[in-house]
């Protein structure tokens, strides 16, 4: 079995940002020589999420606003009595869950044909990190 595991490491310039991965997943893969297997793409922190969807135009705001309504900044969420301000970003990356794991097959990462994958920021300004893991034979 062979094992390829990589750390993708961003510095969102806003709170919330939503970053397409998609290519830097499949060169992994590329990189990896898999030809049958998974990769595990995972955010490593509570307040970031990893999804699956569509790149279609408005989608992403559609998706702010939807976790804006069921998770609003600003609220006094009781996580907040300890001093910090963002109870929101944790619920937010629940929504979202934070990994996904995708198939690889005869080489190539196997989404949908609009499958892309996503990087969720939700308490942004500051550096955070993704892994990638690529496992298979």
């Amino acid at each position: 079995m062979k094992f390829l595991t990589e750390y993708l490491w961003f510095e969102t310039r806003k709170k919330r940002e939503y970053i397409n991965i998609t290519d830097t997943v499949v060169k992994l893969v590329n990189k990896s020589a898999v030809k049958e297997g998974m990769v595990l793409v995972s955010a490593m922190h509570i307040t970031a999420g990893v999804w699956v969807n569509d790149a279609e135009s408005g989608l992403l705001q559609d998706i702010d606003e939807w976790l804006q309504h069921l998770a609003p900044e600003g609220p006094d969420y009781r996580h907040h009595r300890t001093g910090e301000d963002n109870g929101d970003a944790h619920l937010k990356s629940l929504l979202v869950h934070n990994q996904v794991i995708l198939p690889i097959t005869s080489g190539a990462l196997d989404l949908g044909p609009w499958q892309q994958v996503y990087y969720a920021e939700f308490d942004g300004r500051r550096r955070k990190r993704v892994v990638v893991k690529v496992m298979g034979e």
